[in-house]
């Protein structure tokens, strides 16, 4: 670990020591991984050149391309998705409230119905004779 940050030092001099966070573009791991290939350079030499915060990254990214291929370094977006933007709240209220006042209208017809319905039944039973009630 040490030799990896004398090498940090040789090449970034004391900048290297300052480490932010960074989300590093697929075509730049892609250059860091044909530039170790091409030269045979260590991963500890190519986080001091690409100043990269850890050769432990390198390292990941060189097991995930060779199971999964190039893929693997195409970064994934984390946290939640955002809202959509495209709904307009006022419109879907508006045409909910339509659509909630004519089921109450279809409702209140259809219990009007039975009201009147069930006073005819009551009203046949009462004119029929005792004798033909069940």
């Amino acid at each position: 670990m040490i030799q990896g940050w004398v090498r940090l030092y040789q090449i970034q001099g004391a900048d290297g020591f300052k480490k932010s966070y960074t989300s590093y573009s697929t075509e730049f791991k892609m250059d860091v991984l044909n530039y170790m290939n091409e030269t045979g350079i260590s991963s500890y030499d190519a986080a001091a050149r690409f100043n990269i915060s850890s050769p432990a990254l390198i390292r990941t990214w060189r097991i995930n391309v060779n199971a999964y291929g190039l893929d693997a370094l195409i970064s994934k977006k984390k946290g939640r998705p955002s809202m959509k933007k495209d709904i307009n709240p006022s419109k879907q209220i508006e045409g909910s409230v339509k659509e909630l006042e004519e089921r109450i209208k279809q409702l209140e017809m259809e219990n009007a119905y039975l009201k009147k319905l069930n006073t005819l039944v009551q009203m046949q039973e009462k004119l029929q004779p005792k004798s033909k009630r069940k």
